[in-house]
């Protein structure tokens, strides 16, 4: 019995094949026996056992089953050898063949010595060699028993063989083999985890497993179809004998080899096949399982994120109709994006996990139609709570028309005062019978809706509804009184129609009535004492403080007809189409700091309350600019911003968006007359508080007033040094970082530079430079001015940046010879000296001054660290003496 071992490929034993000492030429003997052919080989002797024993057991087990079972006939050409080396072949062979050996011919050696010899010695030895063994003295004796068509021509036969070919034919057909085995199984892994992939459940994952899958598959489709063309080549270099040579036809062992290679080319295509139906099924379900990802996918990206704009309750019941609107339209388009998940849900069959995934998905679903179902809830809630609040503030409004509407001259009479205050009463009584909706039960019904802005809205409301009530109680109490005791009727003062909505009217129309009221009640109980100049003076107060109470009203309202009829209608989706591209995203650019409107609103309440409070003494209101002088801060961003919002609008004034906008409100002027009121406004307050100084020497509120003015005029000469600031070029670093503005202005100047010990002026002496000054807390920057050019606010001055001196660094002379309107700027080591001439003594002293008081502010600085400085130093040292 041989031991088994793994089976032997050409490729192992390439070496040994090519020496070519025995082969397989492919013929068969009369019962289909394989040939084996020991062709003669001087040197047969020198082979090695383990190379003799690898050539036969790799040739014996090329041939079928089938043929091997019937067993191998062996030739052996000696006839150019002696009987020693025929010896040693046919004891080779009989001490060990690995298939079933058949029969051995032998063409004994042609030489007649070594013929004789072996006669003799084989019937001598005939025993030794334990297998039937004929020998042959000549081709003829060898075709007798072998037929020439099974016979290579070294044999006579004709048979044709290459051994090279031969070679080349079994490493191909082996190789084949090889890869078809691999692939097998390789497909067979691929296929097994495709089965056992688990489906992803976004959108990039289920994308990038599917390229990834098919990319492998397409690779192993590229590596069968290289196997299949191998193998096609492989059968036409097998048939080509045949091609080459019609007539002829090819061996046993070639034909065998090419149903080896059909088998295989044949096993491959099946499992290509296999393979193709197998995928076809899984990238379907990738297929799928994608869809459903990229419609999760979409769905989010889309609904969701639209959805989440529908957060905002709106502040208006025409916000939120309009958003109720939209809200119904993106529910109607989610419905038409949910249909395809139906289909996707109830198509072929689908796997397992395919219909988690489109569960999950109906869930969505579900959840989202209640999501739009608790919206449409909270919209409609908000939208009854609006209108409960504009029926409010709308009684509020009625109310104050009621109010303006009385006729003041009348209420003089005992009769038309009991008339009014009827009317006053029955009023109330609708407040009564419609408005009772306390703020607490507002906080219990719409917990839900309500946000921060919208508990603002209702605050607002309810104070209005208070402050009015508050009013009429007053203006009730008054007509009582007329109504007990005649008076002497008075002028009266109706208010301007156009004021009569804006915020803070009622309180105006009730100082308006307190104030002829209160006129009468002094001139009844003057003091006689009092004499006629400050009666007059008394007069004329009150005359300015009504100027400031009916300008402000203007001013506020015309604010409000700014914000609602141009920037509210920027955000107005059907106005978008008249909007150009240059203003979109520009509101906060064109109308500046928005916030002054509500500031000038709150400070017109306040003057009121004040002249309420102060009665006899509306010089007191000078606390009132003081209270909220911080507020009125904002008009230095709105000037800081107006060159800005000046080049938008002229780039942009033409376009239909201003022109519906102006033709709605009905004004003859164009938005720019109203964008520069607040510029106008600040410098109206100091002309009015200079006029209420005027008349109000030795009063009460005459230091408030002071104060108020200089506060005032702080603020313009902020914008004003602000819109110069703004204007320099060429300066590379942060102004920022320089401290805050003190001083700007323009002055003559002359530059003297020390180089060695000669000083060198820059220009003729008699010729300065003109340089603008601006001093800031920690340098003085010089600059040059340059001519205006533009229009409107664009023509303005620029200033060209040339130096920059640091206010550690420099120190001044307040007297320079030749002008007492000269004064020295100079570095420490003195190697610069900058001579600064003003247009005025004036304005020499108040730069000197400022600059003195900076570099005094330094000193002490200094002196505050050196003492600190000198503290550590010292317990620094005295730590040391005591170690």
């Amino acid at each position: 019995m041989q031991k088994e071992s793994s089976p032997l490929y050409a490729a192992d034993i390439i070496t040994e094949l090519k020496r070519q000492f025995a082969f397989l030429s492919g013929g068969r003997g009369q019962d289909g026996s394989p040939i084996i052919i020991f062709p003669e080989f001087p040197s047969f002797c020198e082979i090695g056992d383990q190379e003799f024993r690898n050539v036969l057991t790799y040739l014996t087990s090329i041939p079928s089953l089938s043929a091997a079972g019937v067993g191998f006939i062996v030739v052996i050409d000696r006839r150019r050898d002696r009987w020693t080396c025929l010896k040693g072949t046919l004891l080779r062979i009989s001490g060990w063949f690995p298939g079933n050996l058949l029969l051995v011919l032998v063409l004994r050696p042609s030489a007649i010595l070594q013929r004789t010899l072996s006669d003799v010695f084989f019937r001598l030895h005939k025993d030794d060699f334990k297998v039937p063994v004929i020998m042959l003295s000549s081709l003829a004796d060898l075709h007798s028993y072998i037929e020439r068509s099974q016979l290579t021509q070294e044999l006579g036969g004709s048979q044709y063989y290459c051994h090279k070919t031969w070679i080349s034919h079994r490493t191909d057909l082996e190789s084949i083999a090889a890869l078809v085995k691999r692939m097998a199984e390789r497909l067979q892994v691929f296929g097994r985890e495709l089965a056992e992939t688990e489906l992803p459940n976004n959108l990039l994952t289920a994308s990038n497993l599917l390229n990834a899958q098919t990319s492998r598959k397409d690779s192993f489709k590229e590596e069968m179809a290289g196997a299949l063309s191998q193998g096609r080549k492989l059968l036409e270099n097998i048939r080509e004998p045949v091609r080459r040579d019609p007539d002829s036809s090819l061996n046993p062992d070639q034909l065998e080899n090419l149903a080896t290679v059909h088998r295989l080319l044949s096993q491959l295509s099946e499992s290509s096949t296999a393979f193709d139906e197998f995928w076809i099924q899984h990238k379907n379900k990738l297929d799928l399982c994608l869809k459903l990802c990229q419609f999760e996918h979409n769905f989010q990206q889309v609904f969701l994120k639209t959805f989440i704009a529908f957060s905002d309750v709106g502040i208006s019941s025409a916000q939120t109709e309009h958003l109720l609107q939209e809200l119904t339209n993106q529910e109607k388009k989610a419905c038409v994006s949910l249909r395809p998940l139906n289909n996707l849900c109830v198509s072929q069959n689908v796997d397992n996990t395919v219909a988690v995934k489109c569960n999950e998905l109906q869930r969505v679903r579900e959840n989202l139609t209640q999501e739009f179902k608790d919206k449409k809830t909270m919209l409609t809630q908000a939208m009854e709570l609006h209108r409960r609040l504009e029926m409010v503030c709308k009684w509020c409004d009625d109310g104050i028309y009621m109010l303006a509407s009385q006729p003041l001259d009348k209420c003089q009479s005992q009769e038309g005062a009991e008339s009014a205050l009827s009317e006053l009463e029955c009023y109330l009584e609708t407040a009564n019978e419609k408005q009772q909706w306390e703020i607490s039960t507002v906080w219990l019904e719409y917990e839900n809706i309500l946000n921060n802005e919208l508990r603002e809205q209702v605050k607002r409301a309810f104070e209005k509804k208070a402050s009015l009530q508050e009013m009429f109680e007053r203006r009730r109490v008054s007509l009582k009184k007329l109504a007990a005791k005649q008076t002497r009727p008075v002028q009266p003062v109706a208010p301007r129609p156009e004021s009569l909505s804006s915020p803070g009217i009622y309180l105006s129309i009730y100082l308006s009535f307190l104030s002829v009221n209160s006129d009468q009640v002094d001139r009844s109980s003057r003091n006689p004492s009092v004499s006629e100049e400050e009666e007059t003076l008394a007069v004329l107060r009150r005359h300015v403080m009504n100027e400031l109470l009916e300008t402000e009203r203007a001013y506020v309202e015309e604010l409000k007809c700014v914000l609602q009829g141009y920037a509210a209608e920027m955000d107005n989706p059907s106005m978008a189409p008249l909007i150009p591209a240059a203003l979109q995203n520009k509101k906060d650019v064109l109308f500046g700091n928005m916030k002054i409107w509500g500031a000038c609103q709150i400070f017109l309440s306040e003057i009121i309350w004040r002249l309420e409070t102060y009665t006899d003494c509306p010089e007191l209101v000078g606390r009132c600019f003081l209270d909220w002088m911080g507020e009125l801060q904002i008009y230095e961003k709105y000037c800081h911003n107006k060159p800005r919002s000046e080049s938008l609008w002229r780039h942009c004034s033409d376009c239909a968006f201003f022109q519906e906008c102006q033709k709605k409100l009905e004004h003859k002027l164009g938005l720019d007359s109203y964008l520069l009121k607040p510029v106008q406004r600040i410098t109206k307050y100091q002309l009015l508080l200079k006029e209420m100084i005027k008349y109000s020497k030795g009063c009460e509120g005459s230091v408030e007033l002071q104060a108020a003015l200089s506060s005032i005029l702080g603020i313009l000469k902020a914008v004003n040094d602000s819109m110069h600031l703004i204007a320099i070029t060429g300066y590379e670093g942060n102004l920022g970082d320089l401290g805050r503005l003190l001083m700007q202005g323009s002055f003559s100047m002359w530059a003297e530079h020390k180089r060695g010990h000669v000083k060198v002026m820059e220009l003729a002496r008699f010729k300065p430079m003109q340089r603008h000054l601006f001093l800031h807390e920690k340098a003085l920057l010089f600059c040059k001015r340059r001519e205006e050019s533009g229009e409107g606010y664009e023509k303005a001055p620029s200033y060209s940046f040339k130096q920059e001196l640091s206010m550690a660094a420099i120190g001044i002379t307040e007297h320079a010879k030749g002008d007492s309107k000269k004064f020295e700027i100079w570095s420490r080591s003195r190697d610069e000296v900058y001579t600064v001439q003003a247009v005025s003594e004036e304005v020499k002293t108040i730069w000197v001054t400022e600059i003195r008081k900076l570099l005094t502010g330094q000193l002490e600085a200094c002196k505050g660290m050196d003492l600190v400085l000198g503290w550590f130093v010292n317990k620094l040292l005295r730590r040391v003496y005591n170690m």
